[in-house]
């Protein structure tokens, strides 16, 4: 089987990330910036960097990039160049486009344009950050279309050393426990695998829920 092949555009802080991260998969990786400085840093961390003016058609037509799997826009600083990219991208008939969007009205640019996978990190980053503030416990919010949402919350007090089944995540609180996280000697996290009704949760555990925001925000609650 061939392996996948992505492309990421803009290699600030974002794009740098999931470049880097999709190499660790072991897939083709083209990173591209028109700034020579971006893609020195990070030539070494992924399969293929190259500098261009990724507005020039013909500059991505010699990365043949109408061959990839998928490309990120990942452009930051400059909006406009994120929808020229983006406009060559669908003109060289590219089969993926993933963009990013910075705010609401970037976002329904983009989506006028007929682009459907749109990433907001800043609004993820912005919504995990105030989650932490109201509800200390939480570590990591990842907020979910309809009022869903994935949380990495640290055990509360009230459940430390209980059996999942005598908790009643689902029934009593209508969220369903992902997973749950346990912290070894040199004080890393591991995952405990897939639960069962007996595990225990021990003091310092990190638990993984999906869920509606109201359910978990009371399991909170209740729990401190």
């Amino acid at each position: 089987m061939a392996r996948s092949k992505f492309a990421v555009i803009g290699l600030g802080q974002f794009g740098s990330a999931i470049a880097r991260k999709l190499a660790q998969k072991n897939v083709d990786v083209l990173a591209i910036d028109i700034s020579d400085e971006k893609v020195e840093a990070i030539k070494d961390q992924v399969p293929y960097a190259v500098t261009l003016d990724s507005t020039d058609s013909k500059a991505l037509m010699s990365q043949n990039i109408s061959e990839m799997d998928a490309v990120v826009v990942a452009i930051g600083a400059n909006f406009q160049d994120l929808l020229l990219t983006t406009f060559v991208l669908q003109e060289l008939k590219v089969k993926r486009i993933i963009a990013r969007a910075q705010g609401p009205t970037q976002k329904r640019i983009l989506e006028k344009m007929g682009i459907e996978e749109i990433l907001s990190p800043e609004d993820e980053v912005g919504n995990s950050i105030a989650e932490t503030l109201v509800n200390p416990n939480v570590l990591v919010c990842m907020q979910l279309p309809d009022d869903f949402e994935i949380v990495e919350i640290k055990a509360p007090r009230a459940i430390v050393n209980r059996t999942l089944d005598s908790i009643g995540l689902r029934e009593k609180y209508k969220i369903n426990l992902v997973t749950l996280l346990h912290q070894s000697d040199d004080n890393t996290y591991h995952v405990r695998g897939v639960p069962n009704p007996d595990n225990r949760v021990e003091e310092d555990d990190i638990i993984v829920v999906f869920g509606k925001t109201s359910n978990i925000n009371r399991f909170i609650e209740i729990n401190k």
